[in-house]
């Protein structure tokens, strides 16, 4: 996640993630909560890591390229039903579902089959009549807009010319605390196009981050204005994304990738409708077969030491024997004054299901910022491979990697063992073996290239793999005979009305 001067109108290039694995070398079980690894024949083993061979000996080249987008991640639905009829013949009517999302990154999606001229459609959060936050359409204005009502009374803080004609789908979103309103016009769920977006007036009268706040808000719509409006489904739950980025392979401490049934487990930066505030973190598959095929299975959401939620994303999940350590960079409320990396250990099964987790500040041997952890114990010890940020005026960034004493875990005593502060713009720290030998690989935003270090952080070279937009970090692992690399693009969604942070098509090579 490169920090851009700016969070809108500019390219984060300018401005300043494959996948695994998984042979069956280098395959892990997952069960509910726990995993064993495989074991592997000596075949089996040579195999996967061929004697000699080096990163820079494979040759990469794009298999598939696409764009996981949904307003309502599947499988996190908490609310589906086909809207009863409004009793009213004017005037605001809200039907308050009862229904709360644990996080403010949620969707309210409404089928609008007809509405009359003078009429309007409304969805979004409410706790009662005198506290709510929608998203409206008023025909008979021609404006949607972004309304806050708190103690009854109510603040546009953001509306826009529309012209909407019946039947249409209309969406309110909650991305922090950022509201976005949407339609889409084809009817196929497939169309949907921002209308109006707005923070800093939803902020300045609401934070949705706090639980006791946000624990009193349920998902809501209705109507309002003179005449009829027939609603058809209504659909409620977890935001999914508008793209994704910063792959990173679930693994265990010796770097296996974990795999079940077929399917790579990895993290991924679920891109928000905004900057890097509105994006968060969630667990996804991958079909090994094939590798178009990922699925969402957990959303991951982090509370801090003062009780905000937010969406901190960019890290790795280890499975180190009955638990995981979640590592995650510090985004979820970045405001142009640094970043850090934040860390846990639990027993909760993050692979699956909604989480608000408890974490607090991992200490890498630096005095500036840092992000994108990468962690794996390599001979007896805990390396952690970071990304150093000495000046985000102008930006400069670089990878480190840090090492913890024999015995120690993965978060105590780290020392610095080595950095690349040659390099002004590369991030996306990804440890990995390769032949045998244990290799730090990051991407550089100037240069164009995958850079591949050993564990001093000496640059030996650069992987044969293209490099599209943004900084594609450079997630690779041994499938059999062949390597898989999944990363990322920059391609923006809708960013003329949401601003940069939108981006993230999938890229998936093969070697």
């Amino acid at each position: 996640m490169t920090i851009p001067e700016s969070p809108r109108g500019i390219d984060r290039r300018h401005l300043l993630t494959g996948l695994g694995a998984l042979g069956a070398a280098a395959m892990v079980g997952v069960g509910t909560g726990t995993a064993a690894a495989a074991e592997a024949t000596p075949a089996e083993t040579a195999l996967a890591e061929a004697a000699g061979i080096t990163p820079m000996d494979l040759r990469f080249r794009i298999a598939e390229q696409f764009r996981p987008f949904a307003l309502l991640a599947p499988g996190f639905e908490q609310y589906d039903t086909a809207a009863p009829p409004l009793p009213r013949t004017s005037g605001d009517f809200l039907v308050r579902t009862g229904i709360s999302p644990r996080a403010p990154f949620a969707s309210v999606l409404v089928e609008v089959n007809e509405l009359a001229p003078g009429a309007s459609v409304v969805a979004g959060l409410a706790a009662n009549s005198a506290n709510r936050v929608l998203a409206r359409y008023d025909a008979a204005a021609g404006t949607a807009s972004i309304e806050v009502t708190v103690n009854g009374t109510t603040t546009v803080v953001k509306s826009v010319a529309a012209r909407l004609r019946a039947p249409f789908r209309f969406a309110f979103v909650v991305n922090e605390n950022a509201v976005t309103a949407l339609h889409d016009s084809t009817g196929t769920g497939t169309g949907w196009a921002p209308l109006v977006s707005e923070r800093d007036g939803v902020s300045a009268k609401l934070d949705l981050r706090r639980p006791a706040t946000l624990g009193t808000y349920a998902y809501a719509y209705g109507a309002g204005g003179d005449g009829s409006v027939v609603l058809g489904r209504v659909q409620a739950g977890y935001f999914g994304q508008a793209g994704l980025r910063d792959l990173h392979a679930v693994q265990t401490p010796d770097g296996k990738p974990l795999v079940r049934n077929g399917k790579l487990y990895l993290t991924a930066t679920c891109a928000g409708l905004g900057f890097f505030q509105q994006a968060h973190w969630g667990v996804w598959t991958l079909d090994l077969k094939d590798p178009s095929r990922i699925t969402q299975v957990a959303q991951l959401y982090f509370s801090r030491e003062d009780g905000v939620i937010v969406g901190d994303h960019a890290g790795q999940i280890v499975l180190d024997g009955d638990e995981f350590i979640v590592a995650m960079s510090s985004w979820g409320d970045f405001a142009f004054r640094g970043v850090h990396i934040r860390h846990l250990r639990t027993r909760a099964n993050v692979l699956a299901g909604v989480h608000v987790l408890p974490t607090q500040r991992l200490t890498v041997p630096t005095n500036v910022s840092s992000w994108d952890p990468s962690i794996t114990k390599i001979d007896g010890r805990w390396h952690v491979g970071f990304v150093e940020s000495p000046s985000q005026t102008p930006f400069n960034f670089h990878p480190a990697l840090a090492v913890a004493p024999r015995g120690a875990d993965y978060h105590e005593r780290l020392t610095l063992r080595g950095r690349d502060a040659t390099v002004r713009e590369c991030e996306g720290t990804i440890l990995q073996r390769v032949g045998g030998q244990w290799y730090l690989l990051a991407s550089d935003g100037i240069g164009r290239q995958y850079r591949v270090y050993d564990l001093d952080v000496k640059f030996l070279g650069t992987l044969d793999a293209p490099y599209k937009t943004n900084i594609p970090h450079p997630q690779i692992v041994p499938v059999g005979k062949n390597w898989l690399l999944i990363t990322f693009d920059g391609t923006q969604y809708a960013d003329p009305v949401l601003g940069y942070g939108g981006h993230g098509d999938v890229i998936i090579m093969r070697a």
